[in-house]
């Protein structure tokens, strides 16, 4: 539809230094007005002005097709910009209004040209006749001999456009207006039936002038083959979820050969050394009887390894669930003191358990909250001085049930209260015994039960080692 002007017809204007339109035949007065523009002031018509600036910056007369907004509608353009002095002289002819078309999705903010590349598979630039200057080597597995030699041939040597369900060719409509497009559909002229998608940014020369495109070819998925990759995809998984299974099995099967294994030959070695120790079958030299006591150490030592491996081997399984029955936590604390009482009572160390009247119930598997009692028991007795104390104390919070192991020991430094629940990892990796897996199976128990182990403690000044379990209601 025209929009009032001959085409043969120039409509006039002038621009003054300033960018204000100092002079305009009717139509152009008229559009500057819709435009929000005052009369004698500053171009209100972005694409005009935009022209005019350019041809007083190169000083030479510059001729370009502009595609301007007239409210709901659209104005082709055709604007020669001549300077003349301080001025700059307007011709503008064409004028046909068109229904404005409809604007591309805007990149996200900070990534205007970003699009170009994120998920695309091969890249390509053309010059303003949509000739390719440059192509991704990467694309010559995909367009056959056409890769060779591709500089100065057209686009559409390449490519077979495809229509929109409009009836438009996005790429056409930003040659058009020298824009952004996206989403040209697209067939590979070597591969018949491989779709693409086709999107690409407007370039500018030095003088300022469109220059062409640099865009991107992403393919588009055939429904059968992502059917195919997602039946791979199922079949992979599966795979890999029976191969962990296996895995898992086969750890199992080995850790219980482990414990058959090794179980009965340490105890007949830690049972003969004892019996060597305690020179039940005569007196001994005092160096042999020390030689014993080694082994028996020793022994135990690996006996604590062994168990620790199985119970490593069950906590780490995706399927290990503890049972959660009604336990009385004050009873678990005083039947750990008691199996720990002789270890203790040889270095003078009292274990400060609670009284025999005192009950605390919880939620907890009684074998593995037992576990984790002797554990931490164990550890206190072991890192407290001759002759100090170990406190045993449970609590009750809201919610949850607390056992509090406290020694008198060296405590811990903070920047270690981490690592220590660490597989393998030890308070002193120095001091003698222990496996370095106590404090971590006894946290994966605790959590797997619904609770949690925490230790508070400061160098020098003894560590408080808290089990916390879901209380019992009521």
């Amino acid at each position: 539809m025209n929009g009032g002007a001959d085409d043969n017809a120039p409509v006039r204007g002038r621009i003054d230094r300033g960018g204000r339109l100092i002079g305009a035949d009717p139509l152009l007065a008229a559009l500057h007005r819709r435009a929000g523009g005052a009369a004698g002031g500053t171009v209100a018509v972005p694409q005009i002005a935009a022209v005019a600036r350019l041809a007083r910056r190169l000083n030479v007369v510059v001729s370009r097709g502009v595609v301007a907004a007239d409210g709901l509608d659209d104005l082709d353009l055709w604007v020669r910009a001549q300077p003349d002095g301080d001025a700059i002289d307007l011709a503008i002819v064409g004028w046909r209004r068109r229904p404005a078309t409809p604007p591309f999705p805007a990149a996200p903010p900070g990534r205007t040209h970003d699009f170009l590349r994120a998920g695309a598979d091969w890249t390509w630039e053309t010059d303003a006749a949509l000739n390719l200057r440059a192509l991704d080597p990467t694309s010559a597995d995909r367009i056959g001999d056409v890769a060779q030699g591709f500089a100065g041939q057209p686009l559409t040597r390449i490519f077979t456009l495809i229509e929109s369900e409009d009836g438009t060719l996005p790429i056409l409509l930003g040659l058009a207006q020298q824009a952004m497009f996206r989403d040209q559909a697209a067939e590979l002229k070597a591969r018949p039936g491989a779709l693409l998608t086709l999107s690409g940014m407007p370039l500018v020369g030095g003088d300022g002038r469109f220059a062409g495109f640099r865009g991107t070819a992403t393919a588009v998925p055939d429904p059968a083959d992502e059917e195919a990759e997602r039946a791979r995809q199922a079949q992979q998984r599966a795979g890999e979820e029976r191969a962990e299974r296996e895995r898992q099995e086969q750890g199992a099967a080995f850790a219980r050969r482990l414990d058959v294994a090794l179980r009965l030959p340490l105890d007949r070695i830690i049972s003969r050394a004892e019996s060597i120790r305690s020179q039940s079958d005569g007196p001994l030299r005092r160096d042999y009887a020390d030689y014993a006591e080694d082994i028996a150490t020793a022994g135990r030592h690996l006996l604590a390894l062994v168990d620790d491996l199985v119970d490593l081997q069950t906590i780490e399984r995706p399927d290990f669930t503890p049972m959660r029955d009604p336990v009385d936590m004050a009873d678990v604390a005083r039947r750990a003191a008691g199996l720990l009482s002789v270890r203790a009572a040889d270095r003078d160390i009292t274990i400060d358990r609670p009284a025999p009247t005192e009950a605390l119930p919880a939620l907890a598997e009684f074998r593995r909250a037992l576990q984790i009692a002797v554990n931490l028991i164990g550890n206190a007795v072991r890192y407290s001085p001759d002759g100090g104390t170990v406190a045993v104390r449970c609590e009750r919070d809201g919610s949850r049930v607390a056992l509090i192991v406290a020694d008198q020991g060296k405590g811990i430094d903070s920047a270690d209260q981490a690592r220590i629940f660490e597989k393998f990892e030890r308070v002193d990796p120095a001091e003698p015994g222990g496996t370095g897996l106590g404090l971590y199976i006894a946290r994966r128990l605790a959590q797997a039960m619904g609770g949690d182990l925490v230790v508070e403690s400061a160098a020098g000044k003894g560590a408080r080692f808290i089990l916390t379990l879901p209380a019992i209601h009521g």
